[in-house]
């Protein structure tokens, strides 16, 4: 059964997923690389990349340091 969430989703944390997604597509990264050097599992990037899942700042610095940029480059533009 599908959990439903309380809240709509917003839509910045979409945009941040698309950047995620655009730069590891850019750096020519594999997502399970990502992920293992995010130290966590590849769905849990998946979900972040879908937008579909808010993530800590603690991730977002993992995410930013498994990509190679500052954590920065990810928010900015949002």
């Amino acid at each position: 059964m599908k959990r439903e969430r309380k809240s709509e989703i917003p839509e910045v944390v979409k945009d941040l997923g698309i950047k995620i997604k655009d730069i590891i597509e850019e750096k020519k990264f594999k997502r399970r690389e990502v992920a293992h050097d995010a130290e966590m599992d590849v769905e849990s990037l998946r979900k972040y990349i879908r937008g579909s899942q808010e993530m800590k700042i603690g991730t977002l610095f993992k995410i930013a340091q498994a990509l190679k940029i500052h954590p920065s480059e990810l928010i900015k533009d949002l």
